[in-house]
């Protein structure tokens, strides 16, 4: 294939070259790409191999399989395949359950003057739903509640992460934020190239801490004790088996009487192990479970 080509996008990814990184993906990171995702793969991949500066896509896998390219580029990889569909208060539902029963459930247990609620956002994407979680629970110290709150997000992808970390969106993203938490919580700005952008404030910032991890490693390098778990619509990438593990996984982290909130989507993937549940998509884990 000509680099004239592969400029122009003439280039294909061959299907023994899609059924690699399908493979690899999928023992990697859990995301299972059947044949109907080639042409996303095909799409996605297009500028990075450009990047790379390799004349097409089979000269691409070349350098990935058989030249020891993985072992820098796989970093991109991921960034490139990974789907990072997020909104400020998506699900809100499950939002508005933390603010009015999960959380005072928590702290009516606690019997600390000022317990520490420990939260994890385990497929954090750009952090939106990390932010949407410390405004509410910043507005409720603000309005006198008696806690401490530590957020974790955790996501796969390096270049999410660093959006997440920045904190900068485009000021329609917050559209979903209610007007109270968007008139505290979130920076306009002041300049006009800044005027289509937000930011949100320091003193929600510096209360979440993003991380890189992925959900198939086989041992998670955090606290055994957290209080609620959100990892809501990234289960449905992965089968069968790898949901229950990475679930089982999770549920080690969650304290008794803590809490594991998936998808509306993913309800009847969590079907066994110690958990009850109490809304959809919204799992208390039992007292005496491991």
């Amino acid at each position: 294939m000509s680099a004239l080509a592969s400029r122009t996008g003439h280039d294909h990814l061959p299907a023994a070259d899609f059924e690699r990184i399908s493979a690899l993906v999928g023992e990697t990171i859990g995301i299972r790409l059947t044949p109907q995702k080639r042409l996303m793969v095909e799409s996605r991949l297009r500028k990075r191999f450009r990047h790379t500066e390799r004349a097409g896509f089979a000269d691409y896998c070349r350098f990935l399989f058989d030249e020891g390219g993985l072992e820098t580029e796989m970093v991109h990889l991921v960034d490139a395949i990974t789907t990072n569909k997020t909104d400020f208060f998506r699900e809100a539902e499950h939002l508005h359950l933390m603010e009015r029963q999960i959380v005072p459930e928590l702290l009516q247990r606690r019997r600390e003057p000022r317990p520490v609620v420990k939260v994890w956002s385990a497929a954090s994407s750009n952090g939106a739903e990390a932010y949407s979680i410390a405004m509410i629970l910043q507005d409720m110290i603000d309005a006198g509640r008696p806690f401490r709150y530590a957020l974790l997000g955790t996501d796969i992808s390096t270049a999410v992460l660093e959006a997440a970390r920045q904190a900068i969106y485009p000021a329609d993203a917050i559209a979903p934020v209610p007007r109270h938490l968007a008139e505290r919580y979130v920076l306009r700005g002041r300049s006009p190239e800044r005027g289509d952008q937000v930011r949100i404030a320091p003193a929600i910032r510096r209360r979440v801490l993003f991380e890189r991890m992925n959900l198939m490693d086989a041992t998670y390098p955090y606290d055994r004790d957290v209080d609620i778990v959100f990892l809501r619509n990234v289960l449905i990438y992965f089968d069968k088996t790898d949901q229950e593990a990475v679930v089982d996984r999770l549920l080690g982290h969650v304290r008794p009487g803590g809490f594991l909130i998936v998808g509306h989507s993913e309800s009847m993937i969590v079907r066994e192990g110690p958990v009850q549940q109490v809304a959809p998509g919204v799992y208390r884990k039992v007292q005496g479970g491991n």
